[in-house]
């Protein structure tokens, strides 16, 4: 986006007029009790929406989804259940309707954002987009301390024109939630809390991009472990970023934050001991070197869940979040219960999309004991 289309977009959202009444805070009623409050969730039934539910259900909210009723659909039959999908523009089940705030899990596409934030404009006090921390054109490309200050990355103005779906959407996804976080931000200026989380985890995970280690090493036997064993990895449990996005709503924290893990850092090595404790399997864990993780061509991240080289290996600073009440339970209590929740709803599900074969691995595990061994 050019400066001059940034001013122009900027003024624009400061000229959309709100007039829903705000006479009386969200959170509380004049004694200090928590005020039951009626939230719309966009989405709802996948892996972070469950988690956002249970915990607006434990606080005494009501929570109304809208969705597709395609992904989970018998969940929540208890709970009003609006159809609708935004991929083709359908919207009519949330016309005439009026909630206290909006949560929208599914923010792919900046038109989808524009057009449900701008339903509620004068219906709703509050809208929450979740994001990511893949805004930023410089994670995973420098060694940086990021914050929510660092240069988000861009896409042109055409491109934004011609995507209509999730899928269309992924060849530009960092700057493309960028988009979306503006679009809800021009509809509802003031009003918008957008979390940048980075790598979701627990239970309920389907991606197996945090699940593949508390399961590999259940298995037992020889571990690879990669990289440097104090290089520092990060990601959030889903069910302390729900609480985070129910407290945004309850309290009602509006701006830009960065929601990932830690208080601290936390190193590669203690991620793993944690899931080789979390197991009475016996475990011994191989570290390989950058260097020849790289030359046996073996991805980070994906073929290496959590990795990533130090070249690479951004920081993301969440202080602002953690000052407004962002809290992380144990990483040990994260693999405990996702290598739990692994066995009942996995089984000895193969990996498919993450991790080493197990052929692979014991391959590369014999090459770093032979050099290890010169």
């Amino acid at each position: 986006m050019t400066d001059s289309s940034r001013r122009s977009f900027l003024a624009a959202a400061a000229a959309v007029p709100f007039t829903a009444p705000l006479a009386a805070p969200l959170v509380a009623d004049p004694h200090g009790a928590l005020r039951k409050l009626k939230i719309l969730v966009l989405g709802g039934t996948g892996f972070l929406g469950p988690h956002f539910v249970r915990a607006a259900q434990a606080n005494g909210h009501e929570v109304t989804l809208f969705n597709r009723g395609k992904t989970n659909p018998g969940l929540f039959k208890d709970l009003e259940q609006l159809r609708g999908d935004r991929e083709k523009g359908d919207l009519e089940s949330l016309k005439g309707r009026t909630f206290d705030a909006v949560i929208d899990t599914t923010a792919y596409v900046p038109a989808h954002v524009e057009a449900t934030a701008k339903l509620f404009a004068d219906k709703a006090a509050h809208y929450q987009l979740i994001s990511t921390i893949s805004v930023y054109a410089s994670f995973g490309e420098r060694p940086d301390t990021i914050t929510e200050a660092t240069p988000i990355g861009e896409v042109k103005d055409e491109d934004v024109a011609k995507v209509s779906t999730i899928r269309q959407s992924m060849p530009f996804y960092g700057p493309m939630k960028a988009r979306c976080e503006a679009a809800a931000e021009a509809a509802m200026p003031g009003r918008v809390s957008n979390l940048r989380p980075g790598l979701i985890v627990g239970p309920l995970d389907n991606s197996d991009r945090f699940t593949w280690w508390p399961v590999r090493c259940d298995r037992g036997g020889e571990v690879l472990a990669p990289g440097d064993r104090d290089g520092h990895v990060q990601f959030v449990d889903a069910r302390d970023l729900a609480a985070f996005m129910l407290k945004c709503v309850e309290e009602q924290i509006v701006g830009v934050y960065n929601v990932n893990g830690f208080q601290g850092r936390v190193s590669m090595a203690e991620v793993l001991g944690a899931c080789k404790c979390a197991t009475s399997s016996a475990v011994e864990l191989v570290w390989a070197s950058e260097e020849f993780l790289a030359e046996q061509k073996v991805q980070p991240f994906m073929q290496m869940p959590l990795w990533l080289p130090r070249e690479g290996r951004s920081y993301v600073d969440c202080a602002a979040a953690i000052g407004k009440g962002l809290r992380f339970r144990p990483v040990a209590d994260t693999v405990r219960d996702t290598l739990q929740w692994a066995k009942q709803e996995r089984g000895d599900q193969p990996f498919a999309r993450t991790g080493l074969s197990a052929k692979r691995e014991a391959e590369l595990v014999r090459k770093v004991k032979e050099l290890a061994a010169k």
